[in-house]
């Protein structure tokens, strides 16, 4: 139960930090690059947590490869506009 707790008290976090972030300069490129960094960690914390995926650690790493990569090529595209 704590593990859960302490997972939404992190989700709710992150929500909040990336409502502030998106309120502030909307043409400031490191934004883009702050929120898609809040996802990854709200996305680990969902892995981790909620679907206890703490227990299959190389599973958990490789889904979240599949996450960075994806995060890499939007911040490419970021820079690229």
């Amino acid at each position: 139960m704590i593990r859960i707790l302490r997972a939404w008290m992190i989700l709710v976090a992150a929500s909040a930090a990336s409502v502030f972030l998106a309120m502030g300069v909307p043409s400031a490129i490191w934004l883009g690059a702050a929120l898609i960094g809040l996802a990854l960690l709200k996305a680990r914390v969902i892995l981790s947590d909620y679907l206890d995926l703490y227990r299959a650690p190389r599973v958990r790493a490789g889904i979240m490869l599949g996450f960075v990569i994806w995060a890499l090529v939007l911040c490419a595209l970021l820079a690229a506009g």
